[in-house]
């Protein structure tokens, strides 16, 4: 547990750095936060095998290992790129890395879980601390209404997932995923166990802002500051999809088929509407909501094949889509003029001539979220799409490839804003940092396909380590 402890013991002890310091300290606050995540992720990658703690409650495997380290790596890329934003609205209160690592470790608490209650305390130690930072413009009507949207709907999907445990527990007499799995068998299942199972995956899906219980995702990326909703986009997708997978493969196996087909009805609704609905959108930040619940809906591809492949397969997509999410918002946190923020996309217009690269680079990261080859997206896509098509999912692979290509008219609808439209204003001067981030996602993105290996034998060894 020493990651865990790490955030937590560190962040407390921020905290009272943070109150009694006789002065604003924010930034150092910010760079320490960085150093804890940082720890963390060594305490991480030292540790080995398969351990139980707390009664078999909390476990750590190399599948936890492997999605707490692309959580870890989204949580401090979100940090570093919110520098520069928060100087320039005013100064950074040191509540805010704060408030990250909080989230951060329930994250992790999340990905341990091995058990139903263990589950819901990481999964509220997240969504409280989320739930501030969504509301952190305390003088923007905007922020404080995205807050108060996700408090209300996140209150509401926690009492369903809530509900759904008792009821799992109810039926089966127990709250750890071993011994559900042991009484669940594919003969004795009643529907109160599925009930049971139905409101569990509420609960999930409006975490990983699946169809049906999306609502909340655009209003919410759209009105929480811009590092926010870089942060939302990255870090709690991850460790909410982790979650789903864990519960679903080890608590659930002998009902697979049950509930597989609400994992394909969940993917396809998803993959629909995050293609369609963001056809519309003139905020990029709106964009980008859609455009995660669409690559939710595909990662959801590879746990409904339900096999070792299709796990390994969604852990390569969310990688890949940790790295695309976090360059595309390295270039709306520099979208900024006259020292303001600006969110539309027309604003990107010309910007193939006044700043080249980061129009090059954006472009490349857009391809790759359309899921074009030779580009990282489009093998995420294709080994979800594989898996599904192993374990005789056709109709899924088929409608998945043609959401795919109606979702690539919007990305591409951006680069011919970028590269054919008349020059707007030029752009304040991207920062050190967000250039960082960009580069390296960008550089990631381009030439993932000269080595694919270790991303995919990490993926795969985490992937057998849950079956």
């Amino acid at each position: 547990m020493l990651p865990e402890l790490i955030l937590m013991i560190g962040a407390m002890a921020l905290l009272m750095l943070g109150i009694f310091a006789k002065r604003e300290r924010g930034e150092m606050i910010l760079w320490l936060s960085l150093g804890l995540l940082a720890l963390a992720g060594v305490a991480v990658t030292y540790s080995s095998g398969t351990v139980t703690l707390f009664n078999d409650s909390f476990i750590i495997d190399a599948y936890a290992r492997a999605l707490k380290l692309l959580t870890l790596i989204g949580a401090g890329a979100a940090l570093l790129m919110s520098l520069d934003y928060w100087r320039e609205e005013g100064g950074l209160k040191f509540e805010f890395p704060i408030l990250v690592l909080f989230a951060t470790a329930g994250m992790m608490m999340m990905i341990s879980a091995n058990d139903l209650i263990a589950l819901y305390v990481g999964l509220e130690l997240q969504s409280l601390a989320l739930y501030v930072v969504a509301a952190f413009k305390r003088d923007s009507a905007r922020s404080a209404e995205a807050g108060l949207k996700y408090f209300v709907l996140g209150a509401l999907s926690s009492g369903m997932l809530l509900y759904g445990a008792s009821l799992i527990y109810g039926f089966t007499g127990s709250t750890q995923f071993a011994e559900i799995a042991t009484v669940v068998q594919p003969s004795g299942v009643n529907l109160g166990l599925i009930f049971g199972l139905v409101f569990l995956m509420a609960g999930f899906a409006f975490k990983i802002s699946a169809v049906p219980f999306h609502m909340w995702t655009p209003d919410v990326y759209e009105g929480a500051p811009t590092p926010v909703t870089a942060f939302f986009a990255a870090a709690p997708k991850l460790a909410a999809m982790a979650l789903t997978v864990r519960v679903l493969i080890t608590a659930f196996p002998a009902v697979t088929t049950q509930w597989q087909q609400i994992v394909v009805f969940l993917s396809i609704a998803s993959m629909a509407l995050g293609a369609f609905a963001a056809i519309g959108q003139t905020n990029i930040k709106r964009l980008m909501a859609y455009s995660s619940i669409g690559h939710m809906g595909f990662a959801l591809v590879g746990l409904a094949a339900g096999s070792p492949e299709g796990v390994q397969g969604l852990i390569v997509y969310l990688a890949i889509y940790l790295a695309m999410t976090l360059g595309t918002f390295a270039v709306i946190l520099s979208m900024r003029r006259d020292g303001r923020m600006v969110e539309d996309i027309d604003q990107l217009s010309g910007l193939s001539r006044t700043s080249p690269m980061m129009a090059f680079l954006l472009a490349m990261l857009l391809f790759s979220l359309a899921g074009i080859p030779p580009l990282a997206g489009f093998f995420a896509k294709f080994y979800v799409f594989l898996a599904a098509i192993h374990a005789g999912l056709y109709a899924l692979a088929v409608i998945g490839v043609l959401l795919s290509v109606v979702g690539a008219y919007y990305y591409l609808r951006i680069v011919k804003i970028m590269y054919f439209d008349a020059p707007a204003e030029r752009f304040e001067p991207m920062p050190a940092f967000l250039a960082v981030v960009l580069g390296a996602t960008g550089a990631f993105i381009l030439f993932y396909f000269v080595h694919p290996a270790p991303l995919v034998a990490f993926a795969g060894s985490a992937a057998k380590s849950l079956f």
